[in-house]
Formats: C-alpha cells, sequence, structure tokens
C-alpha cells in the first residue's frame, strides 16, 4: 500500500533542480553559497550520482 503522501522526481525538480535555482536571483546565491563551502553537489540530481 502507498503511503499518502509522497514526493515525486519532477516536482522535486522543478523546486530544487539545478534549473529552478538558476532561475532566480535568489536561488544563484544558494548556489553560490553552497560553491564557496565546497559541497560536493550545488543541486539535487534526478539520477543521483553512485
Amino acid at each position: 500500500m502507498k503511503r499518502t503522501l509522497e514526493g515525486t522526481k519532477a516536482k522535486r525538480q522543478k523546486v530544487s533542480g539545478f534549473r529552478a535555482r538558476m532561475a532566480t536571483p535568489g536561488g544563484q546565491e544558494v548556489l553560490n553559497r553552497r560553491r564557496a563551502k565546497g559541497r560536493h553537489q550545488i543541486a539535487i540530481n534526478a539520477k543521483p550520482a553512485k
């Protein structure tokens, strides 16, 4: 049986994917902060790296 609240990959990408971040000045700041901190991944991936 499925749970009542489940996310979808498409929704996740639309909200917090790389292109969504790049689309707004605030999102670009988020990416720049994560780059400055040295994050391995600066935005989520639809297919996570192995």
